[in-house]
């Protein structure tokens, strides 16, 4: 709970100070913007690792390959940045920029989820006894 209110009170302080500074210096303002989500991204860390913890437990116990624990890891880890990115170029009004980011998260994802759809597809062969 203490941890939420610290997260939310960076960004609160991070959004002010990146609005004041936005009409009289706007490159102070990107680099508050910045440092603001890199101090919530590390007030976080100790949960990814909770979390990274928690899944290799899982795949431990039903035998999953930790391969694909990791490639689901990184879709989200991508999912984040590019939510994270493209919120920031949103911001300071680059929103072709922040599209294009979006579609190449989308497409990043995409491409690394095809192993994890692969391993579904024999899954199901097995089940159905196509094998």
């Amino acid at each position: 709970m203490a941890e939420i209110i610290k997260i939310i009170g960076v960004a609160f302080v991070t959004a002010l100070t990146a609005l004041l500074l936005r009409s009289t210096k706007p490159e102070l303002s990107f680099a508050v913007t910045v440092t603001g989500v890199i101090v919530i991204l590390l007030f976080i860390v100790d949960y990814m690792k909770a979390t990274l913890g928690f899944l290799t437990e899982i795949s431990g116990m039903t035998g999953l390959d930790n391969g694909l624990i990791k490639i689901l890891l990184k879709i989200v880890g991508i999912g984040y940045l590019t939510e994270f990115s493209a919120g920031i170029l949103n911001d300071f009004g680059s929103n072709a920029v922040a599209d294009k980011v979006i579609l190449g998260g989308k497409l990043t994802m995409l491409f690394l989820a095809i192993p994890v759809i692969k391993t579904l597809l024999q899954l199901m062969k097995g089940f159905l006894g196509l094998v």
